[in-house]
């Protein structure tokens, strides 16, 4: 008898961890196939505020752990493609046009939804260095300057003060892809017969670099790009270029930058690995509008990517509650109060 009782007491157990006697398990009770969803940051803060709300949504609607992996953007990619990193959440394609398409391709990643798309990027300068700033008593010291290419003609505005005679231009971080475009745009141009190609270390080192000059009211020239909390908050003005021609890009880079989606993508076993949070990621939609609300909010309020998420998931409720379920949206809001 008590061997029976003892037979049936494991096959109770065996039976019971089957049918998802663990937390291991999603909705629909089946065993779950990832524990920890692995999202990335590529050293920007937008890429950190919409980690920090997808991180929100899947922790705390979908019951799973998270966690983020630092990286450049080779190295992440490559771990996108290897599986290493489950989602990405703000892949400038066109940045990585060649290893974005040949990934989606071979099947190695798979595009969940465009995150945004109304975004710019090139080389600005504050406004003020073409138009001075009555207020602050500022005059314009290259009230010509329009164009990237224009820059070649100002070394003595933009002085590097390493380099006595040159200018300065600040270029994207060296693990960043889009260096390797502004790398290419100097050739084309001929920035480099007058202009010093710098590399700054961080994109905390080229928001130093403007912030320093901006508020002392000297001129500065470098990469950005938008929705950033920099363009909503400082006056700028981004230099033009010839309108964005395929063939000219592809052999020269001497045209504008390409319109660039910026996408959610998953690994190719995401969608089997969660399928509920796959969905939620399919419905991940804001703008460059919606994103610099809460880049400004971190700025204005010396607050980090995870704050910034809550008060923007409170915020825009009508915005995100779309992406889930009620049920989903239930437990998230909850969980903001």
């Amino acid at each position: 008898m008590k061997k029976t009782i003892l037979l049936l007491s494991t096959v109770f157990l065996l039976v019971l961890t089957a049918c998802g006697g663990t937390d291991d398990t999603n909705d629909a009770g089946n065993e779950r196939e990832l524990e920890t969803i692995v999202l990335t940051d590529v050293g920007w803060d937008s890429i950190r505020f919409h980690n920090s709300v997808a991180q929100i949504i899947i922790e705390e609607g979908f019951g799973y752990e998270t966690e983020v992996t630092p990286g450049s953007t080779a190295a992440t990619v490559q771990g996108l493609r290897n599986g290493d990193i489950n989602v990405y959440m703000e892949v400038w394609t066109d940045n990585i046009k060649e290893v974005y398409e040949e990934a989606i391709e071979v099947g190695d990643i798979i595009k969940a939804s465009t995150n945004f798309a109304d975004n710019t990027q090139g080389l600005y300068v504050p406004t003020y260095v073409i138009e001075g700033d009555a207020e602050r008593g500022i005059e314009p010291v290259a009230p010509d300057l329009r164009t990237v290419e224009d820059l070649k003609k100002y070394p003595e505005v933009f002085k590097d003060p390493e380099d006595p005679g040159r200018g300065r231009i600040l270029n994207a971080p060296s693990g960043w892809a889009v260096a390797e475009r502004i790398d290419e745009k100097f050739e084309a141009y001929g920035l480099d017969e007058t202009m010093n190609n710098f590399m700054p270390g961080s994109d905390a080192a080229i928001v130093t670099s403007l912030a320093d000059a901006y508020e002392s009211g000297e001129p500065w020239v470098g990469y950005y790009w938008s929705p950033t909390a920099v363009t909503a908050m400082y006056d700028l003005t981004l230099l033009e270029e010839p309108e964005y021609d395929e063939e000219i890009w592809n052999e020269t880079r001497a045209t504008e930058f390409p319109p660039n989606d910026v996408v959610v993508a998953v690994h190719k076993d995401f969608p089997a690995q969660a399928p509920e949070v796959y969905d939620f990621l399919t419905n991940y939609e804001t703008s460059s509008v919606l994103t610099e609300e809460a880049l400004t909010y971190m700025n204005e309020n010396d607050a980090d990517a995870d704050e910034a998420a809550q008060w923007w998931l409170n915020e825009n409720q009508d915005v995100w509650t779309g992406w889930v379920s009620e049920d989903v949206a239930s437990k998230i809001l909850d969980s903001l109060e």
